[in-house]
């Protein structure tokens, strides 16, 4: 593979070599009942320890990628829905989804302001959501 390619997700047909957005994966995320177990399994697999940990929650880095395990919980009015996700991270999350949105994508929730940062989310054809979020620096 050419180098920088797999830094990049193409959009469209993929003949024409039409690039949308700059992208890098960023967050693998498990929402469960299991954070110890799961944690334990991560750890075992991955051959390291989290970064961070505790009860509810652990995260680990692989390279640059976080694999995030949260406990699942009931949201609260406004809050988002504890789903399994992948995130992808951009340089402007605005333009990104405008640039989403004229190839054909549709967003499930538009560009906003979280505690974690600027995320907008959609899905893919068989329901899986995607994050689009800021690139941290």
């Amino acid at each position: 593979m050419p180098e920088g390619v797999a830094d990049r997700v193409w959009i469209g047909d993929r003949e024409k070599k039409v690039k949308a957005v700059f992208m890098r994966l960023t967050e693998i995320a498990f929402f469960t009942d299991r954070v110890t177990q799961m944690t334990d399994f991560y750890r075992r697999f991955l051959g390291v320890d989290p970064v961070a940990c505790s009860e509810t929650m652990a995260i680990f880095f692989v390279n640059e990628t976080k694999v995030f395990i949260h406990h699942r919980y009931d949201p609260k009015n406004g809050e988002l829905p504890p789903e399994d996700h992948h995130a992808f991270a951009v340089e402007n999350v605005d333009p990104a989804c405008e640039q989403l949105v004229r190839q054909g994508l549709m967003l499930e929730i538009p560009p906003s302001d979280f505690y974690w940062r600027r995320s907008a989310y959609l899905r893919d054809p068989d329901g899986h959501q995607i994050e689009i979020m800021r690139l941290e620096k």
